[in-house]
């Protein structure tokens, strides 16, 4: 469960189409606009997370192979990601938005959001620590993961409203983009540790 914990903060810490663009609204529109952005984020994820969870727990009670092609296809799309994030050069790309797109317009997007539905499958394919009972594990993964989601999208706003004001040096940004995507990189090998631990 810790391992499964200590992975969220780092899956969810790191660059998606959600957290640059809330991001990117509190840079452009301030705090007001980025909270009724981030409650649509908030809804559109964890109907998404729902959407995931249930699903692979009905294919993974019908078929353990399937857990494992999951696995698979979400940590070859968070690798491909790591990569983008860390050959992004010098400017922190913060998705930018021409208006406040509203509570609406967060779960829009987290519904056509790849990343989520990578996420959700990652997070609910891997970490098994209760593999007695599926169904108390995705409750208890639902409420570690919110407990962790409402403060990482609280930080990534705060960070869009202030980081443009700093003028950071162009190194500094690109080592800002290196260390996210060593983080993803890092949460791939706790799920693979996690997953060969739990299977001895």
């Amino acid at each position: 469960m810790l391992t499964f914990a200590a992975a969220l903060l780092f899956v969810l810490g790191t660059p998606g189409p959600g957290v640059l663009s809330l991001a990117g609204v509190g840079s452009a529109f301030g705090y007001r606009a980025g909270w009724s952005y981030g409650i649509g984020l908030f809804v559109g994820s964890n109907i998404v997370m729902l959407v995931a969870a249930l699903g692979l727990a009905a294919l993974f009670l019908a078929d353990e192979r399937l857990r494992f092609i999951f696995t698979i296809l979400s940590t070859l799309y968070l690798l491909w990601l790591a990569a983008k994030i860390g050959l992004a050069g010098s400017r922190i790309a913060f998705i930018e938005a021409t208006a406040p797109p509203g509570i609406v317009g967060g779960i829009a997007l987290q519904i056509i959001n790849p990343k989520a539905y990578a996420v959700g499958t990652f997070v609910f394919s891997n970490f098994p620590f209760w593999p007695q009972n599926i169904i108390t594990e995705i409750t208890l993964k639902f409420i570690i993961l919110n407990v962790i989601w409402i403060p990482i999208h609280v930080a990534w706003l705060a960070m869009g409203v202030t980081i443009n004001r700093l003028a950071l040096p162009q190194r500094t940004q690109r080592t800002i983009n290196v260390i996210m995507a060593l983080a993803m990189l890092l949460v791939v090998g706790l799920a693979i540790w996690s997953t060969m631990f739990s299977a001895r």
